[in-house]
């Protein structure tokens, strides 16, 4: 599955009737969460008739198209079955609840209640809900792809406009020739990965280089009055440069991706808890600004894509023992260089780089398939410290 995202044009007209849409869809789902939640054992059947009833009793519901308001039916029911799955898990910390949405910003349609142009060029939402047709803007080769291959098109709402993703299921592997080559990953704060051969990327920090424009903006709106045009006009504008810094790290993280998947047969990372981490106030905006999971996700998308060995290996003493003899060397987040008694002196980041890929290597090859928490596959090496990465199908367009 491959996620195709372009932007659209059209009146203000149009842009309310997807808003329009938007709410609508939020407006189910959320009906079908208190269904739900006023009524004990009720399943995903329930909540489709639940469903049908709210298309009878309410108009603007039925102008809809029939496939959207189900697609936003399955969102409520996804929210409810991962919550009884964290349950039967019995993770530690909140379950997560399921929670009434607020603010939408994505109305999905399934294969109807839409149609594509000939030319690939426009596309037409032929619901009531009078959206009509509107000009695609993107360089993604669309027409390569038959239409019965679109399982989903979903309407995103951003700072910057109106976008359009669609979802096709198609094989998006590629062959490459071997490499040869094995590396290992350390991220970090102030080298944003050193790799196992002494190689460093710097850490682009893009939030705290965008930092002062967003106090800029974020001073412009408190002073606007409440429910004014002109405060609406400063939140977007305020919208527009997070989503701006959100973009930057996301590029930054798939193009480095990209280069060490082509580069290396196999590529070992810690598998960290970045969730955990941040509870750490003094790091958390560091770490949120680096964006490791993101460099993860990005790392295990193409090495699914390209054919290649991706490990998650337990981060433990990776930064403590030695790579050279594997004498346990203490020191604090402060020590920036291993020096061990067998004469071995190195970056600590390349020392415990090095360490994940004797790690990895020290695995037995792939022992199977399993699934994890989103439902994606997940190729699992063998080892009893290392974790499943994932064989997910994230988009190399931006997600919504």
């Amino acid at each position: 599955m491959v996620v195709l995202e372009f932007k659209v044009k059209g009146n203000k007209t149009q842009y309310a009737a997807i808003d329009d849409a938007i709410r609508t869809g939020q407006f189910v789902r959320n009906k079908c969460l208190r269904y739900w939640m006023d009524n004990k054992g009720v399943g995903q059947k329930d909540l489709y008739r639940h469903n049908t009833w709210l298309r009878s009793e309410f108009a603007f519901v039925k102008d809809l198209n029939s496939h959207a308001c189900q697609a936003s039916v399955e969102r409520a029911y996804n929210s409810i079955s991962r919550f009884y799955n964290n349950c039967k898990k019995q993770i530690p910390g909140k379950k997560g609840y399921p929670k009434f949405k607020k603010f939408s910003r994505s109305v999905e349609y399934k294969t109807s209640g839409w149609k594509l142009s000939p030319d690939t060029k426009s596309i037409s939402f032929i619901d009531k809900k009078g959206i009509g047709k509107l000009k695609l803007k993107g360089t993604w080769e669309l027409w390569r792809y038959d239409q019965k291959l679109i399982k989903r098109v979903r309407l995103v709402r951003r700072a910057d406009g109106y976008y359009v993703q669609f979802c096709v299921k198609v094989d998006i592997k590629e062959s490459l020739d071997p490499s040869h080559t094995n590396v290992g990953l350390d991220v970090g704060l102030k080298e944003f990965y050193t790799d196992s051969k002494g190689n460093t990327e710097s850490n682009p920090r893009f939030y705290r280089k965008g930092e002062k424009r967003l106090k800029f903006y974020q001073r412009r709106v408190s002073r606007k009055k409440k429910g004014s045009a002109n405060r609406k006009k400063a939140i977007n504008r305020l919208g527009r440069t997070h989503l701006k810094i959100s973009r930057q790290r996301e590029e930054h993280a798939k193009r480095l991706a990209r280069c060490v998947i082509r580069s290396n047969d196999l590529v070992a990372y810690e598998d960290l808890r970045v969730k955990n981490l941040v509870k750490n106030h003094c790091l958390a905006k560091s770490i949120n600004d680096a964006g490791w999971y993101q460099f993860r996700e990005w790392l295990e998308y193409f090495g699914q894509k390209f054919g290649r060995v991706t490990v998650a290996v337990n981060p433990a003493y990776t930064s403590q023992n030695c790579s050279n003899c594997g004498e346990v060397v203490n020191k604090s987040l402060s020590t920036r260089t291993h020096v061990c008694k067998c004469g071995c002196r190195l970056d600590r980041d390349h020392n415990a780089a090095k360490n994940i890929l004797t790690r990895a290597l020290s695995t037995v090859g792939h022992t199977g398939t399993l699934l994890n928490a989103r439902g994606d596959l997940s190729s699992t090496l063998f080892g009893s410290d290392l974790k499943g990465q994932d064989e997910s199908l994230n988009r190399e367009s931006p997600s919504f």
